[in-house]
């Protein structure tokens, strides 16, 4: 079923088409760290073999990776945060913030293919269009709450549930429909 196909749903059509992934994104990002609010510092502090690093390290490097992406994509009207001494609540609310900044952006008339340049501080520049950038900031934060989610599994704590459809489920925009017999 698709588009034109009866029974397709028709969302707002002042959502961007990539509005629902950035809105999970930063959702199953604010929803991974409350449930890391109750652990230890031991526990924060505790790796993985295979991952990024200690609980804690990985989530600044997410949401300081996170506003990064956004002070180059907006020319700097999102500011960069300095994550390396951030706790769970300020990094949260670093996350929180990213929402409206994305939608924001995502609400601009955009072409996926316009070069994005970085500029480093050690004067290096990566150069990239604007759609892969924005396919690495989706991914780098999967990737990374995923590590988050093998550490808690390892620490014995339940991850909590942040795939899509319980984006879409708590959302009111997921239905299930059973089986008719």
């Amino acid at each position: 079923m698709g588009p034109g196909d009866a029974g397709w749903y028709r969302g707002p059509m002042s959502r961007s088409l990539l509005g629902d992934a950035f809105a999970h994104h930063v959702w199953a990002t604010v929803r991974l760290v409350d449930s890391c609010m109750s652990l230890s510092p031991e526990q924060l502090g505790m790796g993985v073999p295979g991952t990024y690093g200690s609980i804690l390290e990985t989530i600044r490097h997410l949401v300081g990776a996170d506003s990064s992406y956004l002070s180059v994509l907006t020319g700097g009207r999102t500011p960069a945060v300095d994550e390396d001494q951030m706790d769970l609540p300020q990094l949260r609310a670093a996350m929180e913030g990213n929402g409206p900044a994305w939608s924001s952006l995502l609400g601009e008339d955009l072409d996926p293919e316009v070069v994005v340049i970085r500029h480093r501080a050690d004067g290096s520049e990566s150069h990239a269009p604007l759609g892969v950038r924005l396919a690495q900031a989706l991914h780098h934060g999967t990737d990374h709450r995923s590590q988050i989610c093998t550490a808690l599994t390892t620490l014995g704590v339940e991850p909590p549930a942040i795939d899509v459809w319980d984006f879409a489920f708590q959302d009111g925009r997921l239905l299930e429909v059973p089986p008719t017999s």
